[in-house]
This record gives C-alpha cells, sequence and structure tokens, in this order.
C-alpha cells in the first residue's frame, strides 16, 4: 500500500482526485461547473496545463526552468493567493475608516436539501435575507436608528466540508443617520442584540421561501412534503446568527478580510495524508473551542464533499450592501470620511500589473535567477497544453 506524508505540501486536493478519477466518472453524478472545477484543478500547474521553459540570461549561469499554467479557476486551492492580495489590497479604498463586526448568518440543517438542490435562488435569497435583516435592524431607532451596511461573503462549507452555507459579513462599527449629517457609532461590545436580528432574519428568509414554494419556483427534495409544513417546522427551529467583537485598524480589517473572502473549501496544507484509499486532513472542532482534531475520510467520500462546495456559474459569492453597496462608493463613504475625521486609506497595488503586484508582496524580483541571483529568467520556449 502507498502512503504519503504532507510534509512541506507534497499533498493536494489534485492528487487524492487523481488517486479515484475512475470511481469518480462512474459513481458520482457531477454537474457542468463540477466536473470543469475537478479538471481544472487536476491539470492546474501540470504539463497538460501547458506552460513555458524559462533560461537565466548570465552568460556565467546555466540555469533552466520549466514552469507550468496556472488553471485560475476560483475553486483551486493552488490558484487564490495573487488574485486574494490584489482583491483585498483594492478593497482598501472603498471600506470606510473605523471598527467594524464579523457577524455569520446560518441556517437550519433542515434547510440544506432544498438549498443544494436550488443554489442559484437559494444563494441569492441567502444574501437578500441576511442583508435586509441587517439594515432593517440598523434603522430600528431603538438600536441605531441609522443606515447600516455590510461586505457579504458566501461560504457553503464546515471544518469538515460537509454543506453548511452561511454569510459572513464585515460590518463598520456604526451607521449613517438618516439625514445624512451624522455618524452614529454602535456600542463598543456589539452591533445589535443578536437574537432580535436573528428573528428578523428568519422571518425576511421563510417568508420568502414560502413566496417562492407557493409559485413552484424551487424544486423539492425528497424530505420536502410542502410549503406549510416546511414553515411550520422553521419557525420552530432555532436561528443562529453570530457576532464577533468590532475591531479595527486597516491592517487588522485586511488580514481578517483575507482569510474569508477567496478561501475555498479546504487549502492543501491541511492535508496530512494519502493512502490507497484513504485521505486524512486537519479540522478545527468549534464546539471544543477550536481544537484541532484529524479526519480521515475515503478518498471518494473526500471529493464528493468538495464538490458539494463547486458554485453556479457567474455566480458572485461576495457582495456589497446599505452604505458599502457600489453605488454609493463614492457619496456616502466620503461623506462617512468627513464626518469622523479619519484619513482615506488607499491601495498601493491597485494598476499593477501580475508581475508587479507579486514583486510587491514577497519582496524581490520574482524574474531573479534562483541559482546564481544576479540574472533575469527569460521564457524562451512555449510548452503546448495537451489536448
Amino acid at each position: 500500500m502507498s502512503h504519503t506524508e504532507n510534509s512541506k505540501q507534497k499533498i493536494e486536493v489534485a492528487d487524492v482526485v487523481r488517486s479515484c478519477q475512475d470511481d469518480i466518472a462512474t459513481k458520482l453524478r457531477l454537474n457542468k461547473e463540477q466536473q470543469k472545477a475537478i479538471e481544472a484543478i487536476t491539470r492546474c500547474r501540470t504539463s497538460e496545463a501547458g506552460g513555458h521553459i524559462a533560461y537565466c540570461n548570465n552568460s556565467s549561469c546555466s540555469y533552466s526552468q520549466q514552469s507550468y499554467n496556472s488553471c485560475r479557476n476560483r475553486h483551486c486551492p493552488k490558484c487564490q493567493y495573487l488574485k486574494q492580495q490584489q482583491w483585498v489590497n483594492k478593497l482598501t479604498s472603498r471600506l470606510m475608516p473605523g471598527r467594524y463586526f464579523h457577524i455569520v448568518f446560518t441556517i437550519p440543517r433542515e434547510l440544506h436539501p432544498l438549498f443544494y438542490i436550488n443554489q442559484q435562488a437559494c444563494y441569492d435569497l441567502l444574501f437578500r435575507s441576511a442583508s435586509q435583516a441587517l439594515q432593517n435592524a440598523g434603522r430600528n431607532p431603538s438600536f441605531l436608528g441609522a443606515d447600516v451596511g455590510a461586505l457579504c461573503v458566501l461560504h457553503t462549507w464546515g471544518q469538515t466540508l460537509m454543506y453548511h452555507p452561511h454569510i459572513h459579513m464585515l460590518v463598520p462599527a456604526g451607521g449613517l443617520s438618516t439625514d445624512g449629517m451624522e455618524w452614529v457609532a454602535s456600542p463598543k461590545k456589539f452591533f445589535v442584540p443578536v437574537k432580535a436580528l436573528s428573528g428578523m432574519f428568519r422571518g425576511i428568509l421563510v417568508k420568502q421561501l414560502e413566496k417562492l414554494l407557493i409559485k413552484e419556483k424551487l424544486r423539492l427534495p425528497k424530505e420536502f412534503e410542502g410549503a406549510q409544513m416546511l414553515k411550520s417546522e422553521l419557525y420552530s427551529k432555532r436561528w443562529n446568527v453570530y457576532c464577533k467583537k468590532a475591531f479595527g485598524g486597516i491592517n487588522s480589517v485586511l488580514q481578517y478580510l483575507g482569510r474569508y473572502t477567496h478561501r475555498v473549501a479546504i487549502s492543501n496544507n491541511r492535508l496530512t495524508s494519502l493512502s490507497d484509499k484513504q485521505v486524512s486532513f486537519t479540522y478545527k472542532d468549534y464546539r471544543q473551542n477550536s481544537k484541532q482534531k484529524q479526519m480521515t475520510l475515503n478518498q471518494l467520500e473526500f471529493v464528493r464533499r468538495f464538490i458539494h462546495h463547486v458554485l453556479p456559474s457567474g455566480f458572485f459569492k461576495i457582495r456589497y450592501v446599505g452604505i458599502l453597496a457600489t453605488v454609493h462608493i463614492h457619496g456616502k463613504r466620503e461623506q462617512v470620511i468627513a464626518l469622523v475625521g479619519e484619513n482615506m486609506w488607499l491601495s498601493n497595488l491597485e494598476g499593477l500589473t501580475s508581475y508587479e503586484v507579486l514583486r510587491a508582496l514577497i519582496g524581490k524580483d520574482p524574474c531573479i535567477c534562483p541559482k546564481c541571483n544576479k540574472g533575469i529568467m527569460v521564457r524562451t520556449r512555449i510548452l503546448h497544453q495537451l489536448e
């Protein structure tokens, strides 16, 4: 039996997929987007994707390097870093200064089958319901009595890759008064009461879900017997909304953002071992104070869980709402900056090429020869991708 330990990331999601490719083809039913993602991940940075050969232009150095192209699929664990860094840095020019809260909107597990077979409609509904609940709570004079906003990110997984759709929100710690003349700061320890926010969220989502079901806009899974039964069952369930304490300063905000925006279901560095039939990976058990544990799954089960998190084509998993919406990117943001009297955050990577961004991030020229540290690596031959 072959067995590989993940020393310095020798194991990748692509390796797991390759190990059980025949079983994937015969035992898993993949939709078009899932098939596309699986193919991209297995080809990424291999000879199948094409690439180039580069030589050092230093006459006293004979070093050459063969590099393969990235797939750039948004579900690939290897293709997110540069995109993430560019996006997060660009975001500095549209975020408002000050403290932020992290709020998470979750749904009962009874809804998971319905959401999975109606992803486009249900994910849109999840965004709209969470956004409306947040803005309604913000405008409530018992809480802030102000217009609020948020950066919203959809995640569909838990730590063990089980299907768990939820919305992460990064919310400025306050809002703009309805007359636009005052910045209304929220309490330091909480944004609005989470019980009230949870109740609003549940009411909005269930009501909109009921409308879609009555109009037969959604496919029903086998577990569901009708809209009315679903409604009564959902109102009896506890809906959890979590709010993490505020943090401030551009560095902490951006560092926090980077962990959520372009994350995929599982990163390669969490994989610990791969055998003929099984794969092991680390996860955090949030029920035990985020204690790190290890889980071992059959390879096919691992892939089955992974593909559940491939999003519909063209679906926007990052959205801006309220006073952070794109339509308000200049007017209301500049208004808030003037009211709070803080400096505007500026991006230092916007407008740069990928090469310039990489050089800024790693602190050196990525084209410098890694052997002699003097010459420049020059592309001399293109390696065409395999059909």
